[in-house]
């Protein structure tokens, strides 16, 4: 497994987003669970985030932990979100994993594709 520790290809779990991935692993009843985040081609910007839960990790993946919850990126996705945060957030409109990604040049209104 590639090591996370560059200091150029980070990603950054917030507190929030620890604590929602925690509640999630709860109800699925599966500790062993990681959240995956990846990133592929489509979305109305061009690039979009796609998350899901892993148990397993690939050779090429790369793990980001907070507060004993991991998060999963396989490099070719790393490369387009190095230096992101990842952020849960509730509001009015509802409540959603959200991406600060400083390599998209834009995003689309939901923030769920983005373009570089």
């Amino acid at each position: 497994m590639p090591d996370s520790t560059d200091a150029q290809r980070q990603v950054t779990v917030s507190e929030n987003a620890a604590k929602r991935i925690a509640q999630l692993k709860a109800m699925e009843g599966d500790d062993d669970l990681m959240l995956r985040l990846s990133v592929s081609g489509g979305g109305c910007s061009g690039f979009q985030y796609g998350f899901s839960f892993d148990k397993s990790t690939q050779q090429d993946d790369h793990t980001f932990e907070r507060n004993g919850v991991r998060v999963v990126i396989d490099d070719t996705s790393l490369d387009l979100l190095s230096g992101a945060e990842i952020d849960f957030v509730e509001d009015l409109v509802g409540a959603s994993f959200q991406i600060k990604n400083p390599n998209a040049s834009s995003s689309c209104g939901c923030g769920n594709s983005f373009s570089v």
